[in-house]
């Protein structure tokens, strides 16, 4: 099985990266690493797997992120994830919201490596994919200095193929979810210790990154960097990933008016499939941010996406607002 080139990947985010948005994203950059939104273990065993799991395989190289801490079901999570096609099964440590420690996942389990390494061994034992974790520096008063590499060595020695790490604390009272990604102060410098002790596996750097420049000043310390919000708030910085991250000097990604013809065909085929052009358009509504026409783009997506019989024409009827000659991506 190759190697996968974590060199830039796309934060795992909850309602954000859809199919929908990975379908764009791919449009812009075909090497960066793009993951799914958070599935819960007790969704795939008892729910509709075909709804959380089905993807594009344009979507490739794609993981599936899970959440969950008793390793038989991890275990049967991870091989669903495998059968489906995916490229990775990563696990959540990371996400500090009160639902999702009631189910005993997520930031909580950086206080318990131990159940952790055995979700991981218990993965690694039923897939041939990377197992993967995606955490924080630490919770609550936990001394990140000791907490951290504490933690990653027996996920590490368990067979945890690649660390992810949101270099932040998450406070798992007195915060919310929102707060834990701005407030506790971003520490850099202990991501790359870590980077340098656990270089089998490797560490991606997450939290912060908002342009190439900085992932591409990241990368002389980490094999990785993962770009959250910034990515879907601004999808066009993706255009240039190829060229400068992976050393693509081919690549040529399409101009941002081919990319949304591209979009709307795609947006037809899931109509057909019983999709909302709502939800379709969302992905869409930064794609122009900062350019001439920009903001009638984004009041004709939001005003018209979610009438009764909205089609791909609102698409294109938006794109109408934005002058392609105004644009320095003129690429046809």
């Amino acid at each position: 099985m190759p190697e996968l080139d974590r060199r830039l990947s796309i934060a795992p985010m909850l309602e954000w990266t859809t199919r929908d948005y990975r379908t764009l994203a791919r449009l812009l950059s075909r090497h960066t690493l793009l993951y799914t939104e958070m599935v819960t273990t007790g969704a795939l065993i008892h729910g509709d797997r075909a709804r959380h799991l089905d993807f594009g395989e344009h979507e490739h190289p794609v993981a599936l992120q899970l959440g969950g801490s008793d390793p038989r079901e991890m275990a049967d999570c991870a091989r669903m994830a495998e059968d489906w096609g995916y490229d990775e099964v990563n696990i959540n440590v990371g996400c500090p919201s009160d639902r999702v420690q009631s189910g005993r996942f997520g930031a909580c389990l950086m206080q318990e490596p131990g159940t952790v390494a055995a979700c991981v061994a218990a993965m690694k034992a039923a897939v041939a994919i990377p197992v993967t974790v995606k955490h924080r520096i630490g919770v609550d008063h936990q001394d990140p200095e000791r907490a951290l590499p504490a933690f990653m060595q027996p996920v590490a020695e368990a067979g945890c193929d690649h660390f992810i790490v949101h270099a932040r604390k998450a406070w798992l009272a007195g915060l919310s979810p929102r707060e834990n990604r701005d407030v506790p102060p971003l520490d850099y410098p202990l991501v790359h210790a870590q980077a340098g002790r656990f270089r089998e596996p490797g560490v991606t750097l997450n939290g912060g990154i908002e342009t190439l420049e900085q992932a591409e000043h990241a990368l002389d310390f980490v094999d990785g960097v993962m770009i959250g919000r910034a990515a879907y708030q601004r999808p066009w910085l993706l255009a240039a990933a190829d060229a400068r991250l992976f050393g693509d000097a081919g690549a040529r990604p399409p101009s941002r008016h081919a990319a949304v013809r591209a979009y709307a065909d795609y947006a037809e085929r899931r109509l057909a499939e019983g999709a909302r052009m709502g939800a379709l358009a969302r992905p869409l509504l930064g794609l122009f941010q900062a350019v001439p026409g920009a903001r009638a783009w984004r009041r004709h997506l939001s005003e018209h996406a979610h009438r009764p019989g909205a089609g791909p024409e609102v698409i294109l009827r938006a794109l109408e607002n934005v002058p392609e000659s105004a644009l320095g991506d003129n690429r046809r």
